[in-house]
Protein backbone atom coordinates (compact mmCIF):
# COMPACT_ATOMS: atom_id res chain seq x y z
CA UNK A 1 0.00 0.00 0.00
CA UNK A 2 2.86 2.19 0.49
CA UNK A 3 6.39 2.79 0.44
CA UNK A 4 9.00 4.61 2.91
CA UNK A 5 12.49 6.15 2.54
CA UNK A 6 14.63 5.05 6.09
CA UNK A 7 15.66 8.65 6.19
CA UNK A 8 12.64 10.16 6.75
CA UNK A 9 11.60 6.63 9.05
CA UNK A 10 14.55 7.46 11.14
CA UNK A 11 13.17 11.17 12.26
CA UNK A 12 11.86 11.33 15.25
CA UNK A 13 7.78 12.88 15.32
CA UNK A 14 8.02 12.67 11.65
CA UNK A 15 5.23 10.51 9.91
CA UNK A 16 5.33 9.88 5.90
CA UNK A 17 3.99 7.31 3.01
CA UNK A 18 4.31 7.57 -0.81
CA UNK A 19 1.05 5.65 -1.57
CA UNK A 20 1.44 3.10 -4.14
CA UNK A 21 -1.88 2.74 -6.07
CA UNK A 22 -2.38 -0.75 -4.19
CA UNK A 23 -5.22 -1.39 -1.09
CA UNK A 24 -7.79 0.77 -1.83
CA UNK A 25 -11.53 0.31 -3.36
CA UNK A 26 -11.75 2.05 -6.83
CA UNK A 27 -11.95 -0.21 -9.95
CA UNK A 28 -11.20 -0.07 -13.41
CA UNK A 29 -8.58 2.68 -14.78
CA UNK A 30 -8.65 3.48 -11.34
CA UNK A 31 -7.70 -0.07 -9.42
CA UNK A 32 -7.29 0.93 -6.58
CA UNK A 33 -6.22 3.14 -4.43
CA UNK A 34 -6.41 6.19 -6.21
CA UNK A 35 -6.46 9.42 -4.28
CA UNK A 36 -6.88 12.03 -7.18
CA UNK A 37 -9.43 14.64 -6.66
CA UNK A 38 -9.12 15.47 -9.96
CA UNK A 39 -10.08 12.18 -11.15
CA UNK A 40 -13.71 11.19 -12.98
CA UNK A 41 -13.76 8.07 -10.41
CA UNK A 42 -16.32 7.72 -8.30
CA UNK A 43 -16.08 10.92 -4.93
CA UNK A 44 -17.15 8.02 -2.69
CA UNK A 45 -13.65 5.77 -3.44
CA UNK A 46 -11.50 8.65 -3.28
CA UNK A 47 -12.73 9.77 -0.06
CA UNK A 48 -12.50 6.10 1.36
CA UNK A 49 -8.94 5.52 -0.19
CA UNK A 50 -7.85 8.82 1.30
CA UNK A 51 -9.48 8.11 4.28
CA UNK A 52 -7.17 4.83 4.57
CA UNK A 53 -4.53 7.07 4.39
CA UNK A 54 -5.04 9.59 6.85
CA UNK A 55 -5.71 6.18 8.76
CA UNK A 56 -1.97 4.83 7.99
CA UNK A 57 -0.81 8.55 8.92
CA UNK A 58 -2.71 8.61 12.39
CA UNK A 59 -4.25 12.16 11.66
CA UNK A 60 -8.00 12.25 11.32
CA UNK A 61 -9.55 12.26 7.72
CA UNK A 62 -10.34 15.95 7.38
CA UNK A 63 -6.77 16.83 8.34
CA UNK A 64 -5.18 15.35 4.99
CA UNK A 65 -4.46 19.30 3.31
CA UNK A 66 -4.30 18.84 -0.36
CA UNK A 67 -3.36 21.09 -3.14
CA UNK A 68 -5.26 22.79 -6.32
CA UNK A 69 -1.54 21.66 -7.93
CA UNK A 70 -1.23 24.18 -11.13
CA UNK A 71 2.40 23.70 -12.15
CA UNK A 72 3.67 26.75 -10.57
CA UNK A 73 6.14 27.54 -7.84
CA UNK A 74 4.04 28.88 -5.33
CA UNK A 75 4.04 27.57 -1.68
CA UNK A 76 1.48 27.71 0.65
CA UNK A 77 1.45 27.89 4.38
CA UNK A 78 -0.29 25.69 5.85
CA UNK A 79 -1.92 26.24 9.30
CA UNK A 80 -5.01 24.02 10.09
CA UNK A 81 -7.22 21.67 8.24
CA UNK A 82 -9.15 23.67 5.05
CA UNK A 83 -12.18 22.18 2.74
CA UNK A 84 -11.13 20.61 -0.46
CA UNK A 85 -13.07 23.54 -2.24
CA UNK A 86 -10.58 25.87 -0.31
CA UNK A 87 -7.72 24.39 -1.50
CA UNK A 88 -5.25 26.73 -2.66
CA UNK A 89 -3.36 27.16 -6.03
CA UNK A 90 0.21 25.82 -5.41
CA UNK A 91 2.32 23.17 -6.09
CA UNK A 92 4.30 23.09 -2.85
CA UNK A 93 3.39 23.47 1.36
CA UNK A 94 4.96 23.84 4.60
CA UNK A 95 3.27 23.88 7.96
CA UNK A 96 4.80 22.82 11.71
CA UNK A 97 0.93 22.11 13.19
CA UNK A 98 0.94 18.96 14.22
CA UNK A 99 -1.14 16.00 13.05
CA UNK A 100 -1.75 17.49 9.57
CA UNK A 101 -0.65 15.41 6.83
CA UNK A 102 0.51 17.09 3.34
CA UNK A 103 -0.79 15.29 0.65
CA UNK A 104 0.60 15.70 -2.51
CA UNK A 105 -0.87 14.19 -6.00
CA UNK A 106 1.34 13.30 -8.68
CA UNK A 107 0.91 10.67 -11.98
CA UNK A 108 4.72 11.05 -13.34
CA UNK A 109 5.81 14.08 -11.73
CA UNK A 110 8.19 14.29 -9.09
CA UNK A 111 6.52 14.06 -5.52
CA UNK A 112 9.27 15.67 -2.69
CA UNK A 113 8.68 15.09 0.93
CA UNK A 114 10.76 17.54 3.29
CA UNK A 115 11.61 17.30 7.23
CA UNK A 116 13.36 19.35 9.58
CA UNK A 117 13.14 17.05 12.65
CA UNK A 118 14.86 19.86 14.70
CA UNK A 119 12.88 22.35 14.05
CA UNK A 120 9.78 20.42 13.40
CA UNK A 121 8.55 22.17 9.88
CA UNK A 122 7.30 19.80 7.12
CA UNK A 123 7.00 20.45 3.49
CA UNK A 124 5.45 18.73 0.43
CA UNK A 125 6.44 19.42 -3.33
CA UNK A 126 4.48 18.69 -6.69
CA UNK A 127 8.01 19.11 -9.14
CA UNK A 128 7.32 18.68 -12.66
CA UNK A 129 9.39 19.94 -15.10
CA UNK A 130 7.85 23.24 -15.10
CA UNK A 131 7.83 23.58 -11.67
CA UNK A 132 10.67 21.90 -11.38
CA UNK A 133 11.85 24.42 -13.86
CA UNK A 134 11.10 27.50 -12.24
CA UNK A 135 12.10 27.12 -8.85
CA UNK A 136 9.01 25.16 -6.74
CA UNK A 137 12.12 23.32 -5.38
CA UNK A 138 13.91 26.22 -3.45
CA UNK A 139 10.75 28.17 -3.10
CA UNK A 140 9.40 25.29 -0.47
CA UNK A 141 12.72 25.45 0.98
CA UNK A 142 12.83 28.96 2.15
CA UNK A 143 9.29 28.74 2.79
CA UNK A 144 10.10 26.52 5.52
CA UNK A 145 12.99 28.33 6.33
CA UNK A 146 10.56 31.35 6.88
CA UNK A 147 8.60 28.62 9.72
CA UNK A 148 12.44 28.47 11.73
CA UNK A 149 13.68 26.00 9.65
CA UNK A 150 17.55 25.04 8.68
CA UNK A 151 18.57 24.15 5.54
CA UNK A 152 21.40 21.88 7.07
CA UNK A 153 18.88 19.98 9.65
CA UNK A 154 16.36 19.28 6.10
CA UNK A 155 16.13 16.15 5.25
CA UNK A 156 14.28 15.56 1.47
CA UNK A 157 13.09 12.37 -0.19
CA UNK A 158 11.83 12.14 -4.15
CA UNK A 159 9.23 9.56 -4.80
CA UNK A 160 8.32 7.52 -7.42
CA UNK A 161 8.47 9.57 -10.75
CA UNK A 162 8.98 9.15 -14.34
CA UNK A 163 12.40 8.14 -14.99
CA UNK A 164 14.72 8.97 -18.21
CA UNK A 165 14.32 6.23 -20.56
CA UNK A 166 10.29 6.62 -19.95
CA UNK A 167 10.18 10.62 -20.83
CA UNK A 168 10.85 11.57 -24.62
CA UNK A 169 10.44 15.56 -25.02
CA UNK A 170 11.34 17.60 -27.87
CA UNK A 171 14.10 19.72 -29.05
CA UNK A 172 12.16 22.66 -27.51
CA UNK A 173 11.42 21.46 -24.60
CA UNK A 174 14.96 21.13 -24.39
CA UNK A 175 16.16 24.50 -25.86
CA UNK A 176 13.91 25.93 -23.06
CA UNK A 177 16.34 24.06 -20.26
CA UNK A 178 19.53 25.39 -22.01
CA UNK A 179 18.43 29.09 -22.07
CA UNK A 180 17.11 28.82 -18.50
CA UNK A 181 19.24 26.62 -16.70
CA UNK A 182 23.19 26.96 -17.81
CA UNK A 183 24.90 23.27 -18.26
CA UNK A 184 21.32 21.57 -18.00
CA UNK A 185 22.29 19.66 -21.03
CA UNK A 186 23.58 16.71 -18.78
CA UNK A 187 19.78 15.88 -18.10
CA UNK A 188 19.11 15.13 -22.07
CA UNK A 189 19.95 11.73 -23.57
CA UNK A 190 19.83 10.79 -27.03
CA UNK A 191 16.03 10.55 -28.08
CA UNK A 192 15.15 7.43 -30.33
CA UNK A 193 13.52 9.55 -32.72
CA UNK A 194 15.30 12.82 -34.80
CA UNK A 195 14.27 15.95 -33.36
CA UNK A 196 13.64 14.12 -29.77
CA UNK A 197 15.45 13.40 -26.37
CA UNK A 198 15.22 11.58 -23.28
CA UNK A 199 15.11 13.65 -19.76
CA UNK A 200 15.97 12.97 -16.53
CA UNK A 201 13.49 14.59 -14.57
CA UNK A 202 14.83 12.90 -11.04
CA UNK A 203 18.42 14.41 -11.93
CA UNK A 204 17.02 17.14 -12.53
CA UNK A 205 15.19 17.73 -9.43
CA UNK A 206 17.85 16.34 -7.50
CA UNK A 207 20.47 19.27 -9.00
CA UNK A 208 17.48 21.76 -7.75
CA UNK A 209 17.67 20.25 -4.41
CA UNK A 210 21.42 20.43 -4.25
CA UNK A 211 20.88 24.08 -5.36
CA UNK A 212 18.91 25.19 -2.56
CA UNK A 213 21.22 24.08 -0.12
CA UNK A 214 19.52 20.48 0.93
CA UNK A 215 22.25 17.72 1.62
CA UNK A 216 20.42 15.31 2.80
CA UNK A 217 18.41 14.52 -0.35
CA UNK A 218 17.50 11.41 -1.49
CA UNK A 219 15.73 9.64 -4.01
CA UNK A 220 13.76 5.87 -3.91
CA UNK A 221 14.64 5.71 -7.62
CA UNK A 222 11.31 4.08 -8.69
CA UNK A 223 9.92 4.95 -12.09
CA UNK A 224 5.49 5.30 -12.56
CA UNK A 225 5.87 4.19 -16.31
CA UNK A 226 7.46 1.18 -15.81
CA UNK A 227 5.79 -0.32 -12.99
CA UNK A 228 2.02 -0.17 -13.99
CA UNK A 229 1.25 -2.86 -10.94
CA UNK A 230 1.96 -0.05 -8.26
CA UNK A 231 1.91 3.54 -9.98
CA UNK A 232 -0.56 5.54 -11.59
CA UNK A 233 1.03 7.75 -14.70
CA UNK A 234 -0.22 10.16 -17.01
CA UNK A 235 2.14 9.63 -19.99
CA UNK A 236 1.18 5.52 -19.98
CA UNK A 237 -1.95 5.74 -19.79
CA UNK A 238 -1.89 8.48 -22.91
CA UNK A 239 0.19 5.98 -24.70
CA UNK A 240 -2.63 3.39 -24.16
CA UNK A 241 -4.94 5.48 -24.92
CA UNK A 242 -7.14 5.52 -21.84
CA UNK A 243 -9.72 8.02 -21.02
CA UNK A 244 -8.14 9.16 -17.39
CA UNK A 245 -5.97 7.62 -14.70
CA UNK A 246 -5.86 7.51 -10.84
CA UNK A 247 -3.31 10.02 -8.97
CA UNK A 248 -0.57 8.47 -6.68
CA UNK A 249 -0.66 10.17 -2.90
CA UNK A 250 2.64 11.23 -0.89
CA UNK A 251 1.96 12.16 2.28
CA UNK A 252 4.00 13.45 5.42
CA UNK A 253 2.78 15.07 9.03
CA UNK A 254 4.38 16.03 12.60
CA UNK A 255 3.93 13.58 15.46
CA UNK A 256 2.95 15.09 18.30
Amino acid sequence: MHIEASSLADQPGIRHAFFTRLGGVSDGLYDSLNGGLGSNDEAGNVAENRRRMTEHLGVAPDRLVSLYQVHSAEVAIIDGPMALADRPRADAMVTRVPNLALGIATADCGPILFADPVARVIGAAHAGWKGALTGVVAATVEAMVSLGSARENIVAVLGPTISQAAYEVGDDFRARFSADVPGSDIYFATGERDGHAQFDLPAFIARRLRDAGIANASALGLCTYSDAERFYSFRRTTHRGEADYGRLISAIALAD
